[in-house]
């Protein structure tokens, strides 16, 4: 009997659930058993409370490649159908909870798409991008064009639609794409490091963050200081000030150590 590996990985350190798209032999493709699997993951982590921060990667030499061009060849109609119910793409940016992208390797099309559904990227400097789907002959579905220019700017990302053209790491960091780019062996704990600091933060504070992030992005300027100056006023009458110094006594000690002596 051949044993067939877990397309996707799943492992907890801390309050921080790791997932690790698992297909090295096909570039981290989204088969329609990874597609249903990690929507799967998406879907569960908002509802577990030993969970406060999700970090997505890729097992190396790749993030995601994005659409299975041998399945969705086979059989085109059931290999979207698929998306339709189990929307692994869209499902990243609708995560509740904080998504850290840790981008190790080749990020193409979906895999793109996936990336920038992520609250922000940290990548290895192996990594690199292109949205290729104009090239394939597939049409973005999952917010290309929506999440693109947002990150990088307008007139890059139809560059970057248009052309198929290659960013590596360097030049994804210059134009905003990533947060970060640290050598390859330190990716999951320069990762690990950020989800850290946020587990450290009121986990409630981090989803009204993060609720208030999205929601706004999609709003005009005033609309979004609206949403803002709203949730404050619903913050602090929920939550009022109890504990302040003592949360506030606590991020000054992380800073201090964190600053060069």
């Amino acid at each position: 009997m051949v044993r067939v590996p877990n397309v996707l990985l799943q492992e907890t350190i801390e309050r921080v659930r790791v997932l690790t798209l698992n297909r090295p032999e096909a570039r981290n493709s989204l088969s329609p058993a990874l597609v249903a699997e990690l929507y799967d993951a998406l879907v569960a982590v908002d509802s577990d409370p030993s969970v406060d921060v999700v970090i997505l990667t890729g097992a190396d030499p790749a993030f995601c490649a994005g659409v299975d061009l041998k399945a969705a060849a086979e059989d085109p109609v059931a290999y979207f159908r698929v998306f339709d119910r189990k929307d692994c793409i869209g499902q990243v940016a609708r995560v509740r909870k904080p998504v850290i992208g840790a981008v190790n390797g080749a990020t193409f099309t979906g895999g793109l798409e996936i990336a920038l559904g992520c609250d922000f990227l940290v990548a290895s400097e192996r990594a690199f991008f292109a949205d290729t789907h104009a090239r394939v002959g597939v049409f973005p579905g999952g917010g290309m064009t929506a999440r693109l220019p947002t990150a990088v700017g307008t007139r890059r990302a139809r560059e970057m639609s248009m052309t198929g053209d290659i960013v590596d790491a360097d030049r994804a960091e210059r134009i905003g794409l990533v947060n970060d780019v640290v050598p390859h062996s330190e990716l999951l704990d320069r990762a690990l490091r950020s989800a850290r600091a946020i587990c450290e933060v009121h986990p409630a504070m981090v989803l009204e963050l993060k609720r208030v992030y999205s929601e706004g992005s999609s709003a005009t300027p005033g609309e979004a200081l609206e949403l803002e100056r709203l949730a404050a006023r619903a913050w602090s009458s929920e939550h009022g000030h109890d504990g302040l110094a003592d949360r506030r006594d606590a991020v000054m000690a992380r800073n201090r150590g964190q600053l060069p002596r």
